[in-house]
């Protein structure tokens, strides 16, 4: 099996530029754990939910939220994102995909052609969901 096989084709990307607010918006609507981020439509990172909770102020939304808690959510994309992200091609196989979030404790893996451009994008859930026993 390949990743072209298991791969989500629909992939939401978001921009270097876009803001936090507008991020955490779309990984709550979508359900996302991920997003890739992209410059000229090429890949140069991707923001995961872990990356948002390290940066945001957990005082949002408290008693003891102050203006500089607010201000983490203007942080832009790049500011974020973990850049060049580990990616594979649609003809990489399955097991390559496993050995890779293994090896570096990672979930998700885009999907990229020839230039960067993402194709898809593979999650554990979508390696879970496509197992075969």
């Amino acid at each position: 099996m390949l990743a072209r096989d298991i791969m989500v084709r629909d992939v939401v990307c978001v921009d270097m530029d876009t803001r936090l607010t507008e991020v955490i918006h779309i990984m709550e609507e979508k359900g996302f754990h991920h997003l890739p981020v992209l410059e000229n439509d090429v890949l140069v990172g991707i923001i995961s939910d872990r990356d948002l909770l390290r940066i945001i102020s957990p005082f949002i939304g408290s008693v003891s939220e102050q203006s500089r808690d607010k201000e983490t959510l203007n942080h832009a994309a790049h500011q974020v994102m973990t850049r060049q992200p580990l990616t594979v091609k649609e003809h990489s196989s399955i097991e390559e995909v496993i050995s890779w979030m293994g090896k570096v404790a990672i979930s998700c893996m885009p999907v990229v052609d020839a230039e960067n451009h993402v194709v898809g994008i593979i999650s554990w859930r979508d390696l879970i969901h496509n197992a075969t026993y």
